[in-house]
């Protein structure tokens, strides 16, 4: 963290600050500007409003969506993708269902496209309120992933990488190319009007995507990202006199890279521009922070935001440094009242808050809000099957440092078992519950790592609400429960590193959240609040 600022230097921590500021003060902000699990940002400006999306993979609803004044402090405005017709994920294993969105504004319309990599493929949506309705989607027959839309003089440019046919190995393909390729499409019915044209290979990193098309001036950019989405990340640009290239590719790329460099920051790339209304340009992108030795992260990869400046013979480059900075000076902008990330969810609402999310679509006769009023139910199983069923409701880890508390009743029989658990993937994560041994209720802190399974179980628990407590620093977990004198009693801990990226796999992050499991007989399990407080 940067030392204090010098007199007429404010940071700005998503306060409630607000107000005007003399010609000498001036704003810093801390990055990352959207933690968690939000990677692939994109972002689009409509008058004074900024709007963004993240990828969300296999969890529904899908493709959150943010609104800002400031580019700084996000609110969660909706989902592009909450109903069934829109998004089927029942095939998407960890990691799979929705890669990297592209939100577009044009003529009055938002234009949100993205891949779903486990069904159906490339997809467009658009709506006239960002907070939704969006349409049901249309699908365009382009091959790849990381789709974009560019528009220009009545003409909807669509753009992708350029992927092998996963039919074949890549090398029985002769002469096939990595790269971004483009064709014209009906963004309201998804049919090509031309065919599809190979733009730009990168600049000689592996893996060329994220493609995005804009204008400055005289010359087209095709924004890029290169390196795969890991340590050897980076942002490069070509740039074209017409849409179609050749492409030149920047003498000084990459855009913006943190390979090999030192910085709490790493993994930096996959990024989207945004003019702002003074002329100034800024970057959001992804990245990670990781901790530990060695170093691992648990979050996933966050949004983080970068000025971009444009050298005198039209090259844009990340300001300063070169690097994003964990405190940088804020875009001058109106503030915009930061969202409130923290608190207590008593589930009194109708319908769940923005922050919580399923595990693929989930059954409707899964959970419910009405069954008590109050209380969330998760009911496992489902009538057509013998199996256990998961039930799960969570949220994104956002903080390294926090404390959960929430209220759990729930009678288990044989079969069954509720809680919290802290997720990574269905082969690593820490659970926390209620279960049945013996005909007494026991409470039980289960690891899992890969193949290897642990257990740590207590005595017999008496019928009734039970508060169930998971806290966490950067190296571990720790479980608990509040006892009769109002004192939490740790059970156990687990390592934070065992749910990491680098262990684990995979493309998203930790949640944290409600579970049930059991079969279609199984009783409702009931939680009557969810706290989250970061420390």
């Amino acid at each position: 963290m940067a030392a204090k600022p010098p007199d007429g230097v404010e940071l700005q921590r998503g306060t409630d600050a607000a107000g005007g500021r003399g010609p000498t003060h001036q704003r810093l902000f801390a990055n990352p500007v959207i933690p968690g699990f939000h990677p692939d940002p994109s972002v689009c400006r409509v008058g004074d409003t900024f709007y963004l999306v993240t990828s969300s993979f296999e969890y529904y609803p899908g493709i959150p969506i943010f609104a800002s004044t400031d580019l700084v402090n996000w609110r969660q405005i909706g989902h592009c993708l909450n109903r069934p017709s829109q998004l089927d994920l029942s095939a998407a294993g960890p990691s799979g269902g929705l890669f990297a969105p592209t939100i577009r504004w044009h003529d009055g319309i938002f234009f949100m496209t993205v891949t779903n990599v486990s069904g159906g493929g490339h997809l467009i949506v658009h709506a006239v309120d960002p907070a939704g309705p969006w349409s049901d989607p249309v699908w365009v027959d382009q091959n790849g992933i990381d789709p974009s839309l560019f528009f220009e003089d009545g003409k909807a440019y669509f753009t992708s990488t350029i992927e092998p046919n996963l039919d074949e190995v890549e090398e029985a393909s002769p002469g096939f190319q990595r790269g971004l390729q483009q064709c014209l499409v009906d963004p309201f019915t998804g049919d090509r009007l031309s065919e599809s044209r190979f733009l730009w290979a990168g600049s000689g990193g592996r893996f060329p995507e994220a493609p995005h098309l804009f204008r400055r001036g005289d010359f087209y950019y095709l924004l890029a990202a290169e390196g795969g989405t890991d340590h050897g990340h980076m942002v490069t640009v070509a740039r074209s006199s017409e849409p179609w290239g050749p492409f030149e590719p920047s003498p000084r790329n990459p855009v913006l890279s943190h390979r090999s460099r030192a910085s709490a920051i790493q993994s930096t790339g996959h990024g989207d521009l945004v003019e702002l209304p003074d002329g100034s340009w800024w970057m959001l992108c992804l990245g990670v922070r990781p901790h530990g030795n060695p170093p691992v992260h648990v979050l996933g990869r966050e949004t983080f935001l970068a000025q971009v400046v444009w050298a005198a013979d039209g090259w844009p480059q990340v300001a300063g440094s070169g690097m994003i900075e964990l405190e940088a000076p804020a875009p001058d902008l109106p503030l915009s009242r930061p969202a409130v990330r923290w608190g207590r969810d008593d589930f009194d609402s109708r319908i769940l808050g923005l922050q919580w999310n399923h595990l693929r679509n989930p059954d409707p006769a899964s959970w419910s809000l009405d069954w008590r009023p109050g209380w969330l139910g998760l009911k496992p199983g489902r009538d057509s099957t013998d199996e256990p069923h998961l039930v799960f409701v969570g949220r994104r880890q956002e903080d390294h440092e926090f404390t959960i508390a929430s209220r759990l009743d729930f009678a288990p029989t044989a079969a069954d078992e509720a809680g919290l658990t802290v997720r990574m993937n269905e082969t690593h994560h820490y659970d926390i519950g209620l279960r049945l041994l013996d005909g007494a209720r026991q409470l039980v802190l289960r690891r899992r790592i890969g193949d290897l399974v642990s257990e740590v179980a207590t005595s017999a628990f008496p019928p009734g609400p039970i508060d169930l407590v998971v806290g966490a620093d950067a190296d571990h977990y720790r479980f608990g429960f509040v006892d009769v004198s109002g004192m939490t009693r740790e059970i156990g801990r687990g390592e934070t590193r065992y749910l990491s990226t680098e262990v684990a796999g995979g493309f998203t992050g930790v949640y944290i959240g409600m579970y049930a499991t059991g079969l279609a007989t199984s009783a409702p399990a009931f939680w009557d609040w969810y706290d989250y407080r970061p420390c």
